[in-house]
Order: C-alpha cells, then sequence, then structure tokens
C-alpha cells in the first residue's frame, strides 16, 4: 500500500513538472462568483421545471473529490468549505483538447475552476454541466482510500489538514468550536464586561498552582514564564476601576499528556464586581446553557453514554458532603482523621506523604473517590483553604473558602471563588507556597509581591474564576479526547517530526 502510494506521488510530480514546461502551474486568475452551498441552493426551483432546464452560468472553485469517467463523458465531485456539489463533464461541450488533456488527467485532491450551469439529473442531484474546466493547485499525494476514509488516529492529529479534507465531521466539530467561542464572548460582551489581553510571558506566573513553562529574553537578560493563568492580571483591572473583566485566551502549563491535558489549552477568565462565589455559580450556570443552546439548538448532550441536560438546576454539595456520599463506610469524623484518610487513598492506589494537611488529604480522597462519579452537572464547594491560595476564607468556617468547582461527565469543567482581596492574608498564603516551591513543588506559586502592592489599594469584593473551554466543547462535541478538539494538539515526537 506504502509503495503504491509513493508511486502516485513520483506520477503527480512527473504531470507537475509537464505543467511547469507549459506555463506556471499555479495559477491566481480564477475568480468564483458562488459556491457549492449557494448552487445547490437552486435545487427546489430547478426541480419543478422541465429536465432540460439549466439554471445561469456560475464559477465555482474547490477540491476535487471523486471522478468516474465514462467515455465521452465523465461525472465528477468538488468540494469547497460549503459543501460538495456534482459536476457532470461532456468532451463535445468543452474546449477542444480540454477533456481528454485536462479534465482525464487531473487527480484526485486537485483544486480546479469550474464554469457551467446548474441541472438536475434523473436520480435528482443537482448537478453543474461543466463548460471549462481550469487546474489551479496540482495535489502531489493520494488523499486517504475513500471508504476507510484516515483511519490512523495519530496521523488524524499530526495531520490536521488531510483529516479536515476527508471528515465533515471533523470540519463539523471545529465549526461548533468557533461558535462556542463566538458564543461566550457574546454572553459576557453584552452582560457589560470588558476583554483585555494580560502578557503570556511573565516575570512571575502566577494564578494557579500549575508547572511554568520558562523561556529567555535575550535583551533583558532574563528569565521569563508562559502565563499559567490570567487571573492575578483581571484582577489587577479590577484594583484599576473596571468592575467586568474577562480574558479568553491561551494558557500554558508543563504538564503530562493525556485525553484530559494538552501543554497549551484555552481558558476563559471572567471575574466580575460585589458578586461572591454563589452569584458566580449562578451566573456560570446561565452562560452555559445560553453557549449549548446557541450553539447546538438544545441544553441536552448525549455524552459518552450519559444524557444530560445543562438546563437542569445543577447540584451543590460541599466536598464532605461529597466524599461522605460515595464513601457511605465513613463517618464525618473519619474526615479529620489523618490515618484514615491515609488508609482510604491506599486502598485506591494513593501513597499520601505523612506531611499533608487533613485539609490536603481529603481533596486527594476527593479526587480518587468521587470526580469520576460526578456526571450531572455538580458544583463542589468549600474546599479546604490549604489548597485554595487565591479564594476568600468562609466566614463560618476559617479552615475552608468560599470556592467552588463544577464539574460534568466526571470532568472538572470550571473553577471558581469568592476572591481573596485581603492583602495581608495573601501575603502570607503566597509566602507558604513559595516555602513549598523551595522545598521541590515545582507547582507552587511564587510570591508576587507586585500583586501584593495592588490588593493594598483595594481590590473590591468578587467573584471569579475559569471555564475550560476546551473541555466545553469536548462536552458540546462529544468528544472523549481533548485532542479532537484542537486544530494542532502537542503529541510525542515520532522519526518524521
Amino acid at each position: 500500500m506504502v509503495s503504491d502510494i509513493n508511486d502516485q506521488t513520483v506520477q503527480r510530480k512527473e504531470k507537475l513538472a509537464k505543467l511547469r514546461q507549459q506555463g506556471n502551474p499555479y495559477p491566481n486568475d480564477f475568480r468564483r462568483d458562488s459556491c457549492a452551498k449557494n448552487a445547490l441552493e437552486q435545487q427546489e426551483r430547478l426541480a419543478s421545471q422541465a429536465p432540460e432546464t439549466r439554471g445561469d452560468e456560475i464559477k465555482l472553485a474547490g477540491r476535487l473529490m471523486s471522478r468516474r469517467i465514462m467515455g465521452k463523458a465523465s461525472f465528477a465531485h468538488i468540494q469547497d468549505e460549503s459543501g460538495r456539489i456534482q459536476l457532470y463533464a461532456q468532451r463535445d461541450r468543452l474546449p477542444d483538447g480540454q477533456y481528454n488533456e485536462s479534465f482525464k488527467k487531473f487527480d484526485i485532491g486537485d483544486i480546479i475552476g469550474v464554469i457551467g450551469r446548474p441541472f438536475i439529473t434523473k436520480t435528482g442531484e443537482l448537478t453543474i454541466e461543466v463548460s471549462q474546466f481550469q487546474l489551479l493547485v496540482k495535489s502531489l499525494h493520494p488523499l486517504p482510500e475513500k471508504h476507510h476514509g484516515l483511519t490512523n488516529v495519530e496521523i488524524r492529529y499530526r495531520q490536521r489538514y488531510i483529516d479536515l479534507l476527508v471528515s465533515e465531521t471533523s470540519r463539523e466539530v471545529f465549526r461548533k468550536r468557533a461558535a462556542t467561542i463566538r458564543s461566550l464572548r457574546k454572553f459576557l460582551d453584552d452582560r457589560g464586561y470588558i476583554e483585555i489581553e494580560s502578557p503570556i510571558m511573565q516575570a512571575i506566573p502566577g494564578g494557579a498552582n500549575a508547572k511554568p513553562f520558562v523561556t529567555h529574553h535575550n535583551a533583558l537578560d532574563r528569565d521569563l514564564y508562559l502565563r499559567v493563568a490570567q487571573e492575578l492580571y483581571i484582577k489587577r483591572c479590577l484594583v484599576g476601576g473596571f468592575e467586568r473583566v474577562y480574558e479568553l485566551n491561551r494558557n500554558f502549563r508543563n504538564e503530562g499528556l493525556s485525553t484530559q491535558h494538552n501543554p497549551e489549552f484555552t481558558m476563559l477568565e471572567y471575574n466580575e464586581a460585589y458578586l461572591d462565589y454563589n452569584d458566580y455559580m449562578d451566573l456560570t450556570e446561565e452562560m452555559l446553557k445560553i453557549v449549548a443552546q446557541d450553539v447546538n439548538g438544545s441544553t441536552k448532550l448525549e455524552y459518552e453514554g450519559h444524557s444530560i441536560d445543562l438546563a437542569q438546576p445543577f447540584e451543590r454539595l460541599n466536598m464532605s458532603e461529597a466524599v461522605l456520599r460515595h464513601n457511605p463506610k465513613l463517618s464525618s469524623t473519619d474526615l479529620n482523621d489523618q490515618k484514615m484518610l491515609a488508609s482510604i487513598l491506599l486502598t485506591h492506589g494513593v501513597e499520601s506523604d505523612s506531611g499533608l494537611s487533613v485539609g490536603e488529604m481529603l481533596m486527594l480522597v476527593f479526587e480518587a473517590t468521587v470526580e469520576d462519579h460526578l456526571i450531572q452537572p455538580t458544583y463542589i464547594t468549600a474546599y479546604p483553604e490549604v489548597v485554595s491560595p487565591l479564594s476568600r476564607r468562609n466566614d463560618d468556617d476559617s479552615s475552608l473558602t468560599d470556592r467552588f468547582e463544577l464539574f460534568i461527565a466526571g470532568r472538572e469543567l470550571a473553577n471558581g471563588f469568592s476572591e481573596l482581596n485581603d492583602a495581608e492574608d495573601q501575603a502570607t498564603r503566597f509566602e507558604r507556597q513559595a516555602v513549598a516551591k523551595s522545598s521541590g513543588d515545582e507547582e507552587a506559586m511564587f510570591f508576587d509581591q507586585d500583586y501584593i502592592t495592588a490588593l493594598e489599594y483595594g481590590l473590591p469584593p468578587n467573584a471569579g474564576g475559569g471555564l475550560g473551554v476546551d473541555r466545553f466543547v469536548m462536552l458540546l462535541t462529544g468528544c472523549s479526547s481533548i485532542r479532537d478538539v484542537l486544530l494542532f494538539p502537542h503529541l510525542r515526537s515520532d522519526n518524521n517530526n
């Protein structure tokens, strides 16, 4: 099979060499005045007229996707972004020699321009009766075999351009991704939010516990870090007087690759003054419902065998309640027992450091025993303060924070909280993070003095957080891997890349 493909490539290059002898094989003088979708809209009108009726002459361009030669006449299909349409070519109705010397020598994958008139075939298919062809681009590689498509997943990801060429399903995924991003922006814009752009290269990365990528700026002769989150810059804007701020952009985290993680990913972070985390949960719930309706025409999703309706009120559970529900043999007293928590973790293959606090261990138990079971939209609240360095403490229990994470289909989709605006408390937490970093925790935060200074000027009460856009798109499109919703995902190297 590989040999056949290589032979085809050699033949196509030989054709290109001959075309070069005749002139420029990559002309740019063809101007289309229609597309496949526009032409197909004539179907109903022409179908109601006499069989010999022809529509007005149109000019189309697209990629040759199929061809069936039958002596003096042939059928073919070309594809442009709007769709696919059939062509009909007769030798005697084309300029001298064009049928034999041009059309019959085209290869599948070539990009061609056609001039012709639409009509309806006996089988009821709208077709263009071609009066003139023009080769616009020679394709030097054969497309994947028609009936089997692009079955190699690695090639689909590494050579997305081929995947898009042959798979309408893939094209639709990325149309929905674009629609999702438009809808998210519209929701926040309509609410009066201002969109900002924070630095991607930062002297101090912050806003999330994550290992950053490091680069070096030659002119400044200093290391800089790729952004891990937009949060701290958004809150600086709230200090400056903006009250509704968002950023929808890429973040970068130096972590492993999986079906759920890509080191470069799209995050929507949004903060609003004079809200608390309960208001923010309401806001996020409304946004997801509206965007799903906008993109899919429905709030109901089918995902990995589960029926999910974003229009239904999202359940809200605090972390302790969630752990007890999914570990019925435990009591509330057990949740403060380090030995008991360590034992649970061991039964799930998780080894815990003896130096971990009760809050840190409870978080690990939650991750090991609860997350995968949160299929219907569920807010988990009351996160331990020790694992929430940017969240406001709860007024009734200072060991907890006014924080939530949203889970759907067993995956975290969003994280938010009432923001910590006490500069002294934030400095203390940064100091604790800095100690952890110096002790080898690569995901711990840096101490950001400028951010502390900003807080000292006064950050209004506010709530904020982030939505994982890639994961949201996975839900809306039914994709199980994040690589299916990223046009160009990061992959492990192979011999050719």
